[in-house]
């Protein structure tokens, strides 16, 4: 049967079209609460099971259960319990060859009916797995055939027909990210152990040490102090990376000063001709360092403030160890032209 097409500027008018909106979201917070109220004991020993799994959690789930699943999966992984995603019909036709004796295999099923489930549990239960079904219905068939069983209990749907999974798999999200998550907790998992798995996004970028940025050896121009001009256009230009300044250190190696091109400039505009002015003469003396140690976010913070586009960086005898350069924050996704 085909939908009946509808003018969408004479349905209802924008306040009903708000309280439609606010009241399917109502429902799903009230399907969440039941979730809440419903767990007991099991839930306890999923968390436990999932603490002592010495294999990872294999996460399952048919249609929209199976969507929610692959958001599960994602969060245990991201979160430190490494997890794989197992497709109930696919693992009937090879992918049980996945499943190792150590895993644990979580299941996601609002009816507890679902035939391809019904048949994976007690394959999975023979490789000696143990099963965490997610349901509305615990004493379901699935519900029978698993070692553990949360009870998110049987809240109607929000869509408008009943029939959507709607309510039930907001439920089972919930439900899911507890699991992750108190999992996480009772591990002591660190931001710096959770920014591991998410190198590539600003959580990643905001917990990055500079050491792991920084430019070194040949790529980080040094100069002594007795240097002279034409010794730092050699150095910089023998660097393979392009750059645009230099270190300037005693016989020691300590960090002594800093000269850039932007320092070249000035110095052409005087009337000696500045090729042999010696590095100890023309450079930046005490310049802002940044440890190797320190947060790159500290590094960009230091490098918006003066507006400049390179920083050394040292280590604790402030020696110089490397060269924080505009460029490599950049093709690192960093901005320094943001605030904060």
């Amino acid at each position: 049967m085909e939908p009946v097409k509808t003018d969408p500027e004479t349905v209802d008018d924008s306040g009903a079209i708000l309280q439609r909106g606010r009241d399917i979201i109502l429902r799903e917070v009230e399907a969440v609460r039941t979730a809440a109220d419903k767990l007991d004991g099991a839930f306890v020993s999923a968390v436990r099971l999932i603490l002592a799994c010495r294999g990872r959690v294999a996460v399952s789930g048919v249609g929209k259960a199976g969507d929610v699943g692959k958001k599960i999966q994602s969060t245990l992984a991201s979160t430190g319990t490494p997890s794989y995603v197992l497709h109930p019909v696919e693992s009937l036709h090879g992918d049980l060859g996945m499943i190792q004796r150590e895993d644990i295999a979580l299941m996601l099923t609002k009816s507890g009916a679902t035939q391809e489930l019904a048949r994976m549990i007690p394959l999975v239960s023979a490789f000696g797995c143990k099963v965490i079904v997610v349901t509305a219905k615990p004493q379901s068939v699935c519900g029978k055939l698993a070692n553990v069983v949360i009870d998110i209990g049987n809240v109607p749907e929000a869509c408008p027909l009943g029939m959507a999974p709607s309510s039930s798999t907001a439920a089972m999200m919930a439900v899911g990210d507890a699991l992750a998550l108190t999992v996480m907790g009772i591990k002591n998992i660190e931001p710096e152990q959770y920014a591991k798995y998410h190198p590539g996004g600003a959580l990643g970028r905001s917990l990055m040490r500079v050491h792991e940025i920084m430019r070194e050896g040949p790529n980080c121009p040094i100069c002594h102090i007795n240097d002279t001009l034409q010794d730092y256009d050699r150095i910089v230009h023998g660097a393979p990376k392009r750059a645009g300044a230099a270190s300037v250190v005693d016989d020691d190696g300590v960090l002594v000063g800093f000269f850039t091109h932007g320092d070249v400039s000035r110095l052409l505009s005087e009337p000696e001709h500045p090729a042999r002015r010696r590095m100890g003469d023309v450079m930046t003396r005490s310049p802002k360092v940044i440890h190797r140690d320190a947060k790159v976010a500290d590094a960009i913070a230091i490098m918006q403030s003066l507006r400049i586009d390179e920083l050394p960086v040292v280590d604790d005898g402030r020696h110089v160890v490397g060269m924080v350069d505009i460029q490599d924050l950049l093709a690192c996704g960093f901005s320094v032209f943001d605030d904060g």
